[in-house]
C-alpha cells in the first residue's frame, strides 16, 4: 500500500522556507530571499528548501503510510534511522513529488529487526532526495558511540556557542518549543495536529525537530571560526542519524537541548549526489543530547563546498 498523497505535486513557497529556517534558527543565505544571490557563483537561481525541511516532510509521511499499512501495530523499535541523500536541490515554487515506497521487514545476522522505507523526492528535471528511513533495536549510526565527556560535569555550566574545554566539540544550547515544532511541520507541509494537538493533549516531538537544529550549531560553529558564506558556501550532500525513539517521545516544552558538532573531518566521496563524481568533503558528527545525559540522537552530516562541486560538475 503507498501513501496517496505522495502521487501528488506539492510545492515549497518562499513562506514557507521562512516558516521553517525561524523555527530552527537556520540563517543560511541559501534560503534567504534576500541574500542568496549574493553567494559566489550560485547557480540555483533562487531560495532553495532546507534539507531538513524535506526530511521532516519525509517523516510524517513515512509515519501516515505505516499506520495505513498496520506497521503501527507492531511492536515499537527504540530507534529509528534517519539516511538521506541529496542528489540535486529543490527550489521555491517548483513543483515536486515525495514517494514513499512499501514497508519491508528484514532480520539481520545478529537478530536486529528492522522495518525500512525508502524515500524518493523527484521533480521534472530529476532527483532531489534519496533515502531510508529505517526502524530498529539498536541505531544504525554510530552504534558503538562512546562520549569523550560526563554531560553532567561539563555540559551545564558550559556557555552557550563555545567549544568543550578538549577543544573538538561545539556546545550549542536550545530548548524544545511547542511553537516552533509546530511552525516547522506546518514549514515542512506536514499536518501539526498529527503531533499536537491542546484539546487532546497530544504532545508529540517529531523527531525532525530537534535533529534540524545540527543545520544552527553547525552554522554558528563555522560563523564563530569566520567563515564566509558568501564567498564559500557548503551544502549538504548527505545526514545519516539514529534517534532514540523513547527519550524523543518524552520530550516536552522547555526541556533542554545540548547540541554538540565536531570539527571537521576530511572524506572523499564515492560519487553521485550533489558531487556527480569524487570530491574532497566535510564530515562532522553531531550529537542531541538531554539534561539527564540521555542520547536523544547521534549522527553525522557531510559537506561539500559548491566550488567543489561546480568544478567536478563541469
Amino acid at each position: 500500500m503507498s501513501d496517496s498523497a505522495s502521487d501528488n505535486e506539492q510545492v515549497y513557497r518562499q513562506i514557507h522556507l521562512d516558516v521553517a529556517r525561524n523555527a530552527t534558527d537556520d540563517f543560511n543565505p541559501f534560503h534567504d530571499a534576500d541574500k542568496w544571490h549574493r553567494i559566489h557563483q550560485n547557480p540555483f537561481g533562487g531560495p532553495i528548501v532546507l534539507g531538513f525541511q524535506m526530511e521532516c516532510l519525509a517523516e510524517y509521511r513515512v509515519t501516515r503510510h505505516r499506520a495505513m499499512d498496520g506497521a503501527l501495530d507492531e511492536p515499537p523499535s527504540a530507534f529509528r534511522n534517519y539516511q538521506f541523500t541529496f542528489a540535486g536541490v529543490l527550489r521555491t515554487d517548483e513543483p515536486f513529488r515525495m514517494e514513499i515506497k512499501p514497508t519491508k521487514r528484514t532480520r539481520t545476522p545478529d537478530g536486529n529487526w528492522i522495518r525500512s522505507n525508502r524515500v524518493v523526492v523527484r521533480k521534472a528535471d530529476g532527483l532531489v532526495l534519496l533515502g531510508q528511513i529505517r526502524d530498529s533495536d539498536r541505531p544504525l549510526t554510530l552504534p558503538d558511540l562512546t562520549l569523550p565527556f560526563q554531560l553532567s560535569e561539563d555540559l551545564p555550566p558550559l556557555p552557550d556557542r563555545s567549544l568543550l574545554p578538549e577543544g573538538r566539540w561545539f556546545h550549542k544550547r536550545k530548548f524544545m518549543t511547542n511553537s516552533n515544532a509546530k511552525n516547522l511541520l506546518s514549514g515542512s507541509l506536514a499536518r501539526q495536529a498529527d503531533y499536537f494537538d491542546e484539546l487532546e493533549d497530544r504532545i508529540n516531538y517529531p523527531d525532525m525537530f530537534p535533529t534540524a537544529l545540527i543545520s544552527c550549531a553547525l552554522l554558528e560553529r563555522t560563523h564563530a571560526a569566520g567563515h564566509d558564506f558568501y564567498a564559500n558556501p557548503m551544502v549538504y550532500t548527505t545526514h545519516q542519524f539514529s534517534v532514540d525513539q523513547v527519550l524523543a517521545r518524552r520530550l516536552r516544552s522547555a526541556d533542554t537541548l545540548h547540541l554538540l558538532v565536531s570539527d571537521a573531518q576530511q572524506v572523499d566521496n564515492n560519487g553521485g549526489g550533489l558531487g556527480h563524481t569524487r570530491l574532497q568533503q566535510q564530515r562532522h558528527t553531531c550529537l542531541g543530547l538531554l539534561e539527564d545525559g540521555g542520547v536523544l540522537f547521534r549522527g553525522e552530516v557531510i559537506l561539500a563546498s559548491l566550488t567543489a562541486i561546480l568544478g567536478n560538475a563541469g
